[in-house]
């Protein structure tokens, strides 16, 4: 980048208006909304165990599905996102779920109940595809991680209100009506994103200056592209393993964690929440701060590819003590190494969430999220299988936060072998080469 661009890129950033930031907001609401949608069932598992009375196995069937649909939702929801556009793509799939959501409420018996999650998974599932879309339209490649980071930060506030709001609901009214009134009032973020939503061209409220910061990168080809050539790229790859090998983590915590710290600590309903409040918010710090270090060190002048590397680095150091704390006897001790895996987890993800964006022409992203999204949940899918089977064997945790510990690794190394230079997807020469 010559030095005249980068001086006309400060300039217009030193006038731009900042609205982009409140669509960022948007972002973030309705990933904290798509997170007590998905966390309730383990928040109220205690509860739901003894009134429809699921075995250990049955509740990871439960979990398995969820995660099923998760992932044939991922691919779909990538391509839709892509066809009609985040705007009206982001509020159908947001209206679906959280339609699934309430019908929580008005089911009985495991069958009905797996269902109810399955359509949640679906509609969950255009949460991120969506997002990501969003801020590949909105954001420079120089802010996306840190941009990332604060949306995604909504999934830890979404788990923190969750164990805050959720167990005083169903001890005063019933777990029906947990999930009835939370999915009713959450009804109320489609109407704000149909009337604050456009694309910054479109925007009245953004300034020549935004718009010139927004668009400061490389302009990037228009047009859809075929599955078979997003398929055939490395850097397609270079996403979808490390979803596949660090999203399963998270969905073990989320679905998980409650039921952990009633078994090893004799925590309830009334009493898991201050923990967890601690945990994810703890999360929240890190997924902004991931975001954050590897944007600063792209301002510093690091190349993308170091500034994520690194940072993921030292994401994967921070999960590693999370394999002890199954013989922790301290409760906020193990609670201080479950918030600091959960803090690598989610500050690894803000950068791993940005690979779309920084490989692909817009007009891809939706789709590469979808795919990687759709990784990601297969590998949730087995992670549910071997819990539930552990657990019902073993009753430890051992085995499962060994697991955690290691996984990051293997996603890092993986990433770097498939992308060691981050290069971007160059698939107009793929194109010439086929014709």
């Amino acid at each position: 980048m010559s030095a005249s661009h980068q001086e006309t890129i400060a300039t217009a950033a030193e006038r731009a208006s900042r609205y982009r930031w409140l669509i960022c907001g948007l972002l973030f609401a309705a990933t904290a909304i798509n997170y007590i949608d998905r966390q309730m069932i383990g928040v109220l598992k205690p509860v739901l165990q003894a009134d429809l009375g699921w075995s250990e196995t049955e509740y990871g069937d439960i979990v398995f599905w969820f995660q099923a649909a998760y992932a044939i939702g991922f691919l779909a929801m990538g391509r839709f996102m892509d066809r009609v556009g985040a705007r009206v793509g982001y509020a159908v799939a947001f209206t679906f779920w959280n339609l699934a959501h309430i019908a929580h409420g008005f089911v009985s018996g495991i069958v009905q109940f797996a269902a109810a999650r399955f359509a949640l998974g679906i509609g969950e599932a255009g949460n991120f595809p969506a997002g990501l879309k969003v801020v590949a339209e909105w954001f420079p490649q120089r802010e996306r991680a840190f941009a990332v980071g604060l949306f995604n930060a909504g999934a830890n506030v979404g788990a923190i209100v969750t164990p805050l709001l959720v167990p005083a609901i169903a001890l005063t009214y019933g777990w029906r009506a947990a999930f009835i009134a939370t999915g009713v009032a959450s009804l109320v973020w489609v109407i704000a994103w149909l009337c604050i939503y456009r694309r910054p061209e479109e925007h009245p409220k953004v300034s020549p200056d935004e718009l010139a910061l927004i668009r400061s990168d490389p302009v990037q080809p228009a047009g859809q592209l075929p599955w078979r050539r997003l398929f055939a790229v490395r850097q397609t790859w270079a996403y979808a393993i490390p979803k596949f090998c660090t999203d399963p983590i998270w969905w073990m915590f989320l679905f998980w964690l409650p039921d952990f710290l009633g078994k090893r600590y004799g925590l309830d309903l009334k009493s898991f929440g201050p923990p967890l409040v601690v945990i994810y918010v703890m999360s929240d710090v890190g997924s902004i701060v991931g975001g954050w270090a590897s944007s600063r060190l792209m301002r510093s002048g690091w190349s993308a590819n170091a500034a994520r590397k690194v940072t993921m680095l030292g994401c994967a150091l921070a999960v590693v003590p999370i394999f002890i704390v199954q013989s922790v006897d301290q409760l906020w001790l193990a609670v201080v190494l479950i918030g600091l895996a959960t803090a690598g987890h989610q500050a690894f993800s803000a950068n791993l969430l940005t690979l779309p964006s920084d490989l692909f022409p817009r007009s891809a992203v939706g789709s590469v999220v979808g795919i990687g999204g759709m990784a990601g949940a297969i590998g949730g899918m087995l992670i549910a299988k071997f819990v539930g089977y552990v657990l019902d064997t073993t009753g430890s945790y051992t085995a499962i936060f060994t697991l955690a510990a290691l996984a990051y690794w293997v996603a890092l190394l993986a990433f770097h072998w498939v992308s060691p230079r981050l290069e971007p997807a160059r698939l107009d020469r793929m194109e010439a080469h086929s014709q």
